[in-house]
């Protein structure tokens, strides 16, 4: 079964025709024209349409991106108002050290992380002591799933495993990052994702009997 891959990668959400209280606007695809850099410099001049146009370019995928990590749609619609407020008013600590999606993002993920450990999800308890079977070590006869089976499949995952699973496949964190994330150690997050994979391919397996029977 294949699990990496920057193919994971998708930004695509039905937020099911719910307004945003920050613009009346509804969310565009994400566009090139103006690169965000050059935006953020027309925010930090007082151009209000600039921000406009953030917002726009980035409030599905990052929405997306708040989905996935806390499952629950009005949750994420939360930490989505409240990473835009909070990037808008931090804009002059950005510092083009990375491209603005990235930077946005990490304060997206951070607020889900804070969220999860609010509702008393601990990360540092994680790594049960018992045998573990490698990821490289699997010999499992590999098949082959879509990305929408494998992102669907993922939410029915406990909330611990779901989110070293979304920050390592879908958000494109490596182990190193997400334990600086979680706040763990990086044996953690290995334990964690190993267990997180095997549980995933033992639902996506579970699924496709059924589907056949």
């Amino acid at each position: 079964m294949i699990f990496r891959s920057s193919k994971f990668f998708f930004a695509s959400c039905n937020i099911a025709g719910k307004k945003f209280t920050l613009y009346k606007t509804g969310c565009l695809a994400i566009q090139t024209a103006i690169p965000a850099e050059i935006l953020v410099h027309h925010c930090l001049n007082g151009d209000h349409s600039a921000y406009r146009e953030l917002y726009d370019r980035y409030c599905k995928a990052m929405f997306n991106t708040a989905l996935r990590l806390v499952n629950r749609t009005a949750d994420a619609e939360d930490i989505l108002q409240e990473a835009f407020i909070d990037a808008f008013a931090q804009l002059s600590s950005f510092e083009n050290k990375s491209s603005f999606g990235a930077w946005l993002k990490q304060i997206v993920v951070f607020k889900s992380i804070g969220f999860l450990k609010k509702q008393r999800l601990s990360f540092a308890d994680m790594e049960i002591a018992g045998d573990i079977i490698d990821e490289n070590g699997d010999k499992e006869e590999e098949e082959m799933y879509t990305v929408n089976h494998i992102r669907q499949t993922m939410k029915e995952l406990p909330d611990g495993y779901r989110t070293v699973l979304s920050l390592y496949l879908l958000e494109g964190y490596d182990h190193e990052e997400i334990a600086e994330i979680l706040g763990v150690a990086q044996s953690t997050v290995r334990t964690q994702y190993i267990r997180a994979k095997q549980k995933l391919l033992q639902l996506l397996k579970k699924e496709k009997v059924y589907e056949q029977s």
